[in-house]
């Protein structure tokens, strides 16, 4: 293990080195570091109500498509956590007992029907989406830049999954 002053001046050479890079703001933050948070806490928190929801729809094609989109949603959420951390930074969870409601919603009677309008998804696809606009920021780093692409892609074809799942329910 190194010094402590060995590592304030690599920490400090590599913010100097990625200020020039474009990598980070005048306040030496990764201008994309929120957006990368939102999505690690919005994704790990998806993976568990929609878990939730599988284990408590009767509808077996419904359970299997909102499992693997749970999948893929706990993929993204520590995808992006890692990614952070690779930065020098770690996610920053919310202290709210958002995620208690959304899971006890997943799991609670109502419909399947009431569940797809309650957590928004299943809609259908087409126009702008707020995918639109992530690529904006151009301070993003390659890496970052291939998570997202990826990211961005399975969201879409996961939305494209469950506005079939949505359609198919029996009326």
């Amino acid at each position: 293990m190194g010094s402590g002053k060995n590592n304030k001046k690599q920490g400090q050479r590599r913010k100097k080195r990625d200020k020039q890079k474009g990598l980070r703001s005048s306040s030496g933050v990764p201008s994309f570091l929120g957006l990368m948070n939102a999505i690690a806490v919005a994704e790990t928190e998806a993976e568990c109500y929609l878990l939730g929801w599988a284990a408590t729809t009767d509808d077996a094609d419904l359970a299997e498509s909102l499992r693997f989109v749970a999948m893929r949603e706990g993929e993204h959420g520590k995808a992006f956590a890692k990614r952070m951390l690779e930065l020098g930074y770690e996610v920053r969870w919310p202290d709210t007992g958002r995620l208690d409601a959304k899971c006890t919603m997943a799991m609670s009677s109502m419909s399947d029907r009431e569940k797809f309008k309650a957590f928004g998804v299943g809609r259908k696809p087409g126009g702008p989406d707020i995918f639109d606009s992530m690529f904006e920021d151009k301070s993003i780093d390659p890496i970052t830049g291939g998570l997202l692409g990826r990211y961005i892609a399975e969201e879409r074809d996961s939305g494209r999954r469950l506005h079939r799942a949505r359609k198919s329910l029996s009326r």
